[in-house]
């Protein structure tokens, strides 16, 4: 066992490009609060939260029942969403994301994991609709755990596969991300393509601006910790 190692992604921002019905439901929830969206901005600086803890933020001045009554019209609406455009739609790959997993996945000594502030439900749907459940040994999702940045979906992932802290890295585009990595004592690897800009992927110990570099980098990591 000692000789695996486990990469784990975040899924929002990092794989799938789901910024377009994550405003637009956002803005639903809003409107069942009788108030206007907040801007662009805000709400992408949010993905990677639990989504009840992403409305809280959002929304401070609202009640706890408000709130609750928040996040199911945000669920309602990415479920329609997704139902009305299908997930390949609803949440595109990136450029080159399936090919890069593909081969990953291909190396024996690689296991691959996720580890997302999107629901069981969320979860399984799409990684259903993109057909990729079969490249995963671990998904850790906000239903089971606290919201990042608090590393428990990361000690889980480790634990299911057997992995220890130093053959793992960590692969998303938050600064939750980042964080949680660093918690759990992950290598945090940040990618430039997400939804936070450069300046908050600070606590990233690499920073890559194409999956394709990511590879090559991963078996780097592992020479110099074999």
């Amino acid at each position: 066992m000692t000789d695996l190692s486990l990469v784990v992604f975040d899924v929002d921002g990092t794989l799938v490009d789901s910024q377009a019905d994550i405003l637009a439901s956002m803005a639903a929830a809003f409107a069942h609060a009788g108030r206007p969206a907040p801007a662009r901005e805000d709400i992408l600086s949010i993905v990677g939260l639990s989504l009840d803890r992403a409305i809280a933020q959002l929304s401070p001045g609202l009640d706890a029942a408000m709130r609750g009554g928040m996040v199911e019209a945000y669920k309602a609406h990415y479920l329609a969403l997704r139902s009305e455009k299908g997930t390949p739609e609803s949440s595109p790959l990136y450029p080159h994301v399936r090919e890069v997993l593909e081969a990953l996945h291909a190396v024996p000594e690689t296991l691959l994991g996720i580890a997302t502030g999107k629901s069981r439900r969320g979860l399984d749907k799409l990684v259903d609709g993109h057909d990729m459940r079969s490249l995963f040994v671990t998904m850790q999702c906000a239903d089971d755990h606290p919201s990042k940045p608090h590393p428990a979906m990361l000690h889980a992932a480790l634990s299911e596969t057997g992995v220890p802290a130093q053959r793992a890295v960590m692969i998303g585009d938050t600064s939750f991300d980042m964080e949680m990595a660093r918690a759990a004592g992950m290598l945090a690897i940040g990618v430039s393509w997400g939804y936070h800009d450069a300046q908050r992927l600070k606590d990233a110990h690499l920073v890559i601006d194409d999956i394709r570099q990511l590879p090559g980098l991963l078996h780097q990591i592992r020479e110099q910790t074999a």
